[in-house]
């Protein structure tokens, strides 16, 4: 086997946990039947950690593009690991990397190049990038209780999960859990294997990222990722009104009560610069480029 193949080669056995958590999702709805009271639990729990996905994981400690306070950072990191997507550093350094390299050799996991199946969940899978590569995230790395948790990053879905039994038995289990765990987890994965697909192009970038109008319903706010794209920066994604934001109208609440501050939004001149003629919807990559705006270091 070459290296190339050996890099995709997933270990299903070691990767037992995955599989068996959507086994237990669909098996336990079939025993338990179907409930209008499980299906608002499942969809509750996937709302609050989406929120720790995009507002955590992607926004805070990819991008930086807020500030808060370490206890307030740490509340973050929590909520997001609640999703059992790993650590904060082991997120962000795929992330980054996918920023620097994206639909370019190197990127983790590029639609386009490497198809829908690896971008989705392969990549998740692969031996290739189960290591944390700490070296694009020193600014996380300096603190410790965040390496501590990127290290034992089970914890947090598994306390969720055992106080979810301790408060409602299994039917809480595997609503509040498992079904919106899979969820969480797919809704999540869309952006990186849709949204480089399926939508429209507004900004000429140096990747094909789409913005996509029902991606950012699914993820609040994540679909607008052509806009992301070009000002990686932004806490904001939805550049205009009607582009629904969910996440961010969360952050600017929070930012009323003094939680976090600093939210970094798109100037003027970036909305309306770096625009595809006509934003015509199926412009694809091979438009001229121009260079994004400014980014965060490293990512």
């Amino acid at each position: 086997m070459d290296e190339a193949a050996d890099d995709r080669e997933i270990d299903w056995l070691r990767q037992g946990p995955f599989v068996l958590i959507h086994v237990a999702a669909v098996a336990g709805v079939v025993a338990l039947g179907w409930s209008w009271r499980g299906a608002a639990l499942a969809l509750a729990l996937y709302v609050v950690r989406m929120f720790g996905v995009t507002a955590g994981y992607h926004r805070y400690f990819s991008h930086r593009s807020f500030r808060t306070s370490r206890a307030m950072q740490l509340v973050l990191a929590v909520l997001a690991m609640t999703s059992s997507q790993k650590g904060v550093l082991w997120w962000a350094s795929h992330h980054r990397t996918h920023h620097k390299y994206s639909d370019q050799p190197g990127d983790v996991h590029s639609a386009l190049r490497d198809g829908f199946f690896w971008s989705h969940v392969g990549w998740i899978l692969s031996r290739k990038y189960e290591p944390t590569d700490t070296s694009r995230v020193g600014d996380l790395a300096k603190f410790h209780e965040l390496v501590w948790l990127d290290r034992w990053w089970w914890i947090p879905p598994t306390a969720l999960g055992a106080g979810l039994f301790a408060v409602g038995g299994w039917f809480a289990l595997v609503w509040g859990l498992f079904v919106s765990t899979v969820l969480l987890w797919h809704g999540t994965f869309t952006i990186n294997s849709l949204t480089h697909i399926f939508g429209n192009r507004r900004y000429a970038t140096t990747d094909n990222s789409r913005n996509n109008g029902l991606l950012a319903v699914i993820t609040l706010g994540e679909g607008w990722h052509n806009n992301h794209h070009y000002y990686q920066r932004s806490v904001r994604q939805g550049f205009f009104w009607w582009e629904v934001d969910p996440t961010y109208y969360v952050l600017r609440l929070l930012a009323v009560f003094g939680l976090v501050w600093d939210l970094h939004a798109p100037p003027p001149h970036v909305v309306a610069g770096g625009r595809i003629v006509g934003e015509n919807p199926s412009a694809e990559a091979e438009q001229v480029p121009v260079a994004p705006p400014a980014t965060v270091s490293g990512a």
